[in-house]
């Protein structure tokens, strides 16, 4: 199942002025290969998980139409990258915003 995705503000931007950049060249072409390269390189691990917990996972993989190994990377990733957030912080986040703007 394909799913289309919606792209952000930023991403809105770089579609609409593609037009304007230009090829990176020389050294700064090998520098930005070079991490795009140890970027896409993966390394196989060996995983212990509930039953349950893994069953779960699929689940939810296929809520999202995704195989479950790319979810947990995912995932994964989110969590080292401090872009995975707990609902009940956001809402706490949210309602203390909302008071400030009361004050």
């Amino acid at each position: 199942m394909k799913r289309r995705y919606n792209l952000t503000a930023e991403e809105k931007k770089i579609e609409n002025e593609i037009d304007t950049y230009r090829s990176v060249t020389g050294e700064k072409r090998k520098k930005v290969e070079s991490i795009i390269a140890g970027a896409k390189k993966n390394k196989a691990i060996s995983l212990r998980i509930s039953n349950y917990d893994l069953e779960k996972l699929k689940e939810k993989a296929e809520q999202e139409g995704l195989p479950y190994q790319t979810l947990i990377t995912t995932v994964l990733h989110k969590y080292i990258t401090n872009q995975l957030f707990e609902k009940d912080e956001i809402i706490k986040s949210f309602r203390l915003l909302k008071e400030e703007r009361a004050i």
